[in-house]
């Protein structure tokens, strides 16, 4: 459920980011972003390597302490030194190009650890959401498999079902495809096509073009710290109004043509 509006009307934002800057030393990574994202949402952020993405989606949940601006998820402020960040991150599922498995535990093993030790759930609950998530992914027959019996596009996978077991708000991804195979990568953007048609809050920074403009509602474009442009998916991928977006979607999506004018 969204979080009210203080005033009474319009649900507040499901994420709401504010003036967020993020400064590593000397180097401002994130330069003063506005960015907010309604209930049942999905942006998709694109943009260069070292435009501020991922720092971007690790401030949402705080991994990196802003250095200035607010971060609002589902009406509470993040970015509060008094808030209980951690009951905040139970809302907050996020998934990361690596998949951070256990290799000890199983898949199902994998999926339940935190729904023990972080809600407190006892164990034959614990399992029963965990089987009943990786049979949402695909992978109800990879229950008792080890992550290094598992392939990359898998073990995603599961790291998708651990996020959901938490029952999260919102759903954050770094990349989720960067570290696979090619023919791997597909069974990954299902399951999130499947979470978007269900109506899960996403933000998602991808490389995937074809998925952005299939999935998302709007897509954001980052490049030195700041936003660039934003909008429908089919304009900013389709008629980009910027010079900078239109390079770099030139390089993506045509990167022969783009080498051939070096």
């Amino acid at each position: 459920m969204s979080a009210a509006d203080p005033e009474g009307g319009a649900p507040a934002p499901a994420i709401e980011i504010a003036g967020l800057r993020k400064a590593f030393g000397d180097h401002e990574v994130l330069r003063g972003i506005d960015l907010a994202v309604a209930a049942g949402e999905v942006v998709c952020v694109i943009g260069p390597s070292g435009s501020g993405k991922s720092t971007l989606l690790r401030c949402v949940n705080l991994l990196e302490e802003p250095t200035g601006g607010t971060v609002r998820v589902a009406g509470a402020e993040v970015t509060d030194p008094d808030a209980d960040i951690d009951a905040i991150r139970r809302g907050i599922g996020m998934v990361f190009q690596s998949f951070n498995l256990f290799p000890h535990l199983t898949a199902l093993g994998n999926v339940t650890v935190a729904q023990r030790k972080v809600l407190g759930r006892g164990r034959a609950e614990a399992e029963r959401i965990g089987r009943e998530g990786l049979a949402r992914v695909g992978l109800a027959d990879k229950v008792d498999a080890y992550p290094d019996r598992l392939s990359g596009g898998q073990q995603q996978r599961v790291a998708i079902a651990r996020a959901l077991a938490m029952g999260p708000a919102v759903m954050l991804f770094d990349e989720p495809t960067s570290a696979l195979d090619p023919e791997l990568v597909g069974d990954v953007l299902g399951v999130m096509r499947d979470l978007a048609a269900e109506g899960m809050t996403m933000l998602v920074v991808t490389h995937e073009m074809s998925f952005a403009r299939e999935v998302a509602d709007r897509v954001v474009f980052m490049d030195g710290g700041v936003v660039v442009e934003e909008g429908p998916a089919a304009r900013v991928i389709g008629a980009p109004e910027h010079e900078r977006t239109r390079a770099f979607l030139s390089r993506v999506l045509n990167p022969a043509a783009a080498r051939v004018g070096e």
